[in-house]
């Protein structure tokens, strides 16, 4: 693993000699699902392109998270898995996201930031290259929102701690206006892009913090900042990105020299307004519910031909929802509405709240037992074309294998083809990195 890819968008982001339609950007895979992340690794190894991998705080940390695993775990299964399909390891980056006290803002400020700093000392020695240091939000006793001066005290803390262990290894992101993690919970009537003077400050207060802290060499890798572009979605609708909305911002990156603009809550834009976000800037572009949203309508429509072929057999959708009414947790507070409305919502919110229950022992058997079932059935063509019409033309063209496990990588990777389409072919614009420091 390579800071090499980064530091290239930075470089072409800032060289007059790419014009703003020719900019690259990477799409950065936020995800634990092994299918997710097979189908990413698939095509960085059928492409030649890296792959960004980035595990949440709330989904990896050194307690586990919600999936149970430690830094450690989730490349140790994001290589293994590459491994398996023959991609290089080379091509594979590791990121961190949110990093910061937030899985423990229910402590007082200095334990949740002892327990964050614990956890981005475990990213760092398990050799994740892309470290997102968010500091933004208030712990026990605090405002909800800090002030600047407090959030880049904190964020700088982090790197000295990940920089004590695994030093010159990683690049950095900052920035205050995060998005929330998985999808905004209120409509979306009111949404703003970041203002550039707020984004100036963010950057200036950090810099002069981490110059001061951690040195001038260290500051060349904090590489971008996370703003809000005025894209979001939400539980049944989202924003798509209003480019004269974002113009302002977009032009300020000119006077950012060494850095790019990190985009999250980019699922479900269409391909349109994602190569507008690259062009404008916005080079890392973050995509995790709508990959397992993908994944979770190839395996109903999967359950619909099933539904067909044997119909006394209960159904995938009634497993899941029994059980999510069991265990709650990551949906309630989420979805709002009668029980019908949330029952819809459970299965196809756009937040893929879901997404969280697939480990769950019930869940993997009965998917375990779909694929197994439609293994020894068949794929009849007429119920592939009623429920599964994209991936039955793929199969006619002799495109696709006619096996439910391929179906399901198929439509996940039908997502990320559109985040390639939107980014560009990275290795066209490969820089040496003694070239890409010189500049940047």
């Amino acid at each position: 693993m390579s800071i090499s890819p980064f530091l290239t968008l930075v470089h072409q982001a800032h060289d007059p000699a790419v014009p703003a339609a020719q900019r690259k950007g990477l799409a950065s895979v936020c995800s634990a699902h092994p299918l997710v992340l097979e189908a990413a690794l698939q095509r960085a190894a059928r492409t030649g392109q890296p792959v960004l991998i980035e595990a949440t705080c709330n989904q990896v940390n050194q307690d586990g998270g919600y999936t149970g695993m430690t830094p450690a775990d989730f490349r140790d299964l994001v290589l293994g898995i590459a491994s398996r399909v023959s991609c290089p390891e080379h091509l594979v980056l590791l990121g961190g996201d949110h990093l910061g006290p937030n899985p423990w803002k229910s402590l007082p400020p200095q334990e949740a930031m002892d327990k964050a700093l614990c956890m981005i000392e475990a990213f760092a020695q398990a050799g994740f290259v892309k470290l997102h240091l968010d500091a933004s939000m208030g712990c026990a006793g605090e405002p909800a929102a800090l002030p600047d001066e407090t959030v880049a005290e904190r964020a700088c803390a982090l790197a000295q701690r990940a920089e004590s262990v695994a030093p010159g290894q990683a690049v950095y992101i900052i920035g205050t206006e995060v998005p929330v993690p998985g999808g905004a919970a209120e409509v979306l009537d009111h949404l703003k892009p970041t203002t550039p003077q707020a984004a100036a400050a963010t950057l200036q207060i950090h810099e002069t913090l981490f110059r001061r802290t951690l040195g001038d060499a260290t500051w060349t890798r904090v590489i971008g900042l996370v703003v809000q572009p005025g894209v979001e979605f939400g539980v049944e609708d989202m924003v798509v990105y209003d480019r004269p909305l974002a113009k302002a911002l977009s032009a300020k990156l000119n006077q950012m020299p060494g850095q790019i603009f990190e985009a999250h809550s980019t699922d479900y834009q269409p391909l349109p307004a994602l190569r507008a976000l690259v062009e404008d800037g916005f080079l890392l572009l973050k995509v995790g519910p709508g990959l397992t949203f993908a994944l979770r309508e190839a395996l109903y429509g999967l359950d619909s031909i099933r539904s067909v072929l044997i119909p006394h057999q209960e159904s995938l959708r009634s497993v899941m929802e029994r059980i999510m009414t069991e265990h709650p947790a990551q949906w309630r507070g989420h979805y709002e509405g009668p029980q019908d409305k949330l029952a819809i919502l459970r299965h196809y919110g756009y937040s893929d709240r879901i997404r969280y229950y697939w480990p769950q022992p019930d869940a993997e058997d009965a998917v375990a037992t779909l694929l197994s079932q439609l293994e020894e059935t068949g794929l009849p063509d007429p119920l592939l074309s009623q429920f599964l019409p994209v991936q039955y033309e793929r199969i006619q063209a002799g495109l696709l294998p006619r096996h439910p496990r391929d179906i399901i990588l198929s439509a996940v990777d039908a997502v990320l083809d559109i985040y390639e389409q939107a980014c560009g072919t990275l290795s066209k614009l490969y820089v040496h990195p003694d070239k890409i420091h010189s500049v940047i």
